[in-house]
């Protein structure tokens, strides 16, 4: 419901590199199907050109339906040093990068949270085993990202640890401010 909030107020279309890519895998005569299956399960990064195809499309359909939605908050995107390149070949004067919210969170409070989420969420990486890699990749490729990102000053980081209302209060006040 917050996020929900956050993108009407501010005109948003939220797209979830995740979710698209999860709502391929289950896409009946996928190509791309068992691949992010084996990718997802392993912790691992599906190849970017995967991802950004599904995202590309995402972003077409939607301004396609309405021209006047082409604010997007991309989320879970991008998480190496190929996707970021892949999303500067694809997308290079297509679209802007405003700014990239970072939710820092400490590892075994994000463990705990994922492992909670996966009693209901069927999700077949929502266990210790898949997790720990999922960190270890995150370290070893997408922190650089970031890194990156604030280098040339693009990154608004939230404490992620706080409760659900003081993560909300501080995102109001980064998207208050950024538009």
């Amino acid at each position: 419901v917050c996020h929900e909030f956050i993108l009407f107020k501010y005109g948003y279309t939220h797209l979830s590199a995740g979710d698209l890519l999860r709502d391929e895998r289950k896409r009946p005569g996928s190509q791309y199907g068992e691949l992010i299956e084996n990718y997802i399960k392993e912790g691992e990064i599906v190849p970017v050109e995967i991802t950004i195809s599904l995202l590309k499309r995402a972003m077409d359909q939607t301004m396609a339906a309405n021209s006047q939605k082409n604010k997007f908050l991309i989320d879970g995107f991008p998480r190496n040093e190929d996707n970021l390149q892949g999303w500067n070949k694809t997308m290079d004067g297509k679209a802007d990068v405003s700014f990239v919210l970072f939710f820092d969170c400490d590892n075994e409070i994000c463990i705990g949270r994922c492992l909670e989420r996966g009693k209901s969420s069927g999700r077949s990486d929502d266990n210790r085993e898949s997790l720990e890699k999922r960190i270890h990749t995150y370290l070893q490729s997408t922190k650089p990202i970031i890194d990156l990102y604030e280098r040339m000053g693009k990154v608004r980081k939230v404490d992620a640890s706080k409760s659900v209302d003081e993560v909300f209060e501080k995102v109001v006040h980064i998207f208050d401010k950024e538009g």
